[in-house]
C-alpha cells in the first residue's frame, strides 16, 4: 500500500481508534492485511509525533517490511516475550467476536501472536461483520508433505460433521501454490455457513497435516468497526452485542 494512497475512510477510522489505545512503553503485535496496513501507518505517525517508545512484533514479513520502512523497529516475538496488545484485521466477525482470518495467508503467525497477548483488538469495516461465519472461505495452512492426503482427511472430517459438499481448493498465486511465510501451502474451505465453529475447529486441529486453521475463537476481546462516515462502533466480548446495525453496511 503506497503511503500516498488515501485509505478507505472506514478502515482509517477503525485504525485511528485502535492506535489511540496504544500507550507509551507497550509491547505490541502488528497484524497483517489491508486494514492492518492502515493501522501501521497511523501508528508510525503517532510514534513520530509523540516519541512513543514501543516494542513491536509483526505477524508477517510483509507487515515487518512496511513497519520498518516507516521507522518502526520490529523484534521477534521471542525477543519481546509477551505482548500487551495485538491489533489485527479480520475477514469475518460474528456477534460472539469469533473470527475468520487468513485471507492474507498469515493466520498461523497471527494466531501465535494473538495467543501471546493480553488483549487482541480487531479492526474492520462493516462488511466484515456477519450473523454467522462461513461466507468467507476458511483458510487452512497445511504441510506440503502429504498434501493430497491432508486434503482427503479434511474432506472426511467435513463429511463426519454433515456439512455437505464443500469445495476444498488449493490457494494459488498466479499458477503456483501460495506459500506462507513458514513455507506451507493453504487450502481454502468454501463453507458458505459454519453452523458449529467450535466443532469444526476441533476436527481440523486433529488432522496431522493441518498446521493451523483460520478460526479465531474466543481470542478477540474488542472489535472496532469503522464506518464510511468516519465514526466507529466498538463491540466488546463482555458486552451484549447488537451487530445488526453494521451487517452489510457500506456495501
Amino acid at each position: 500500500m503506497s503511503q500516498t494512497t488515501q485509505p478507505d475512510p472506514a478502515k482509517l477510522a477503525a485504525s485511528k481508534a485502535a492506535v489511540a489505545l496504544v500507550e507509551d512503553g507497550m509491547r505490541l503485535g502488528l497484524g497483517t492485511g489491508s486494514t492492518a496496513n492502515v493501522m501501521v501507518q497511523e501508528l508510525a505517525r503517532r510514534i513520530q509525533a509523540e516519541g512513543l517508545k514501543l516494542r513491536c512484533a509483526a505477524t508477517s514479513q510483509a507487515t515487518a517490511d512496511l513497519a520498518e520502512s516507516l521507522g518502526i523497529k520490529i523484534e521477534t516475538l521471542d525477543e519481546i516475550g509477551w505482548l500487551d496488545l495485538t491489533i489485527d484485521g479480520a475477514d469475518e466477525i460474528d456477534p460472539d467476536l469469533h473470527l475468520i482470518k487468513g485471507g492474507g495467508g498469515a493466520h498461523l503467525r497471527e494466531k501465535i501472536v494473538a495467543a501471546a497477548s493480553d488483549r487482541m483488538v480487531v479492526i474492520a469495516d462493516p462488511n466484515k461483520v456477519v450473523d454467522q461465519l462461513g461466507a468467507f472461505p476458511l483458510p487452512v495452512e497445511v504441510l506440503q508433505f502429504g498434501f493430497e492426503t491432508t486434503r482427503k482427511l479434511i474432506r472426511r472430517a467435513l463429511d463426519r460433521l454433515d456439512l455437505g459438499q464443500i469445495d476444498v481448493l488449493q490457494r494459488l498465486k498466479g499458477s503456483d501454490p501460495w506459500v506462507t511465510d513458514e513455507g506451507n501451502w493453504i487450502l481454502d474451505l468454501h463453507m458458505g455457513i459454519i453452523p458449529d465453529p467450535v466443532a469444526l475447529a476441533r476436527a481440523l486441529s486433529a488432522i496431522p497435516g493441518v498446521v493451523e486453521h483460520g478460526l479465531f475463537l474466543g481470542m478477540c476481546s474488542k472489535a472496532i468497526i469503522g464506518k464510511p462516515d468516519g465514526t466507529v462502533v466498538e463491540l466488546d466480548r463482555e458486552a451484549d452485542i447488537d451487530a445488526d446495525m453494521l451487517i452489510g453496511e457500506g456495501k
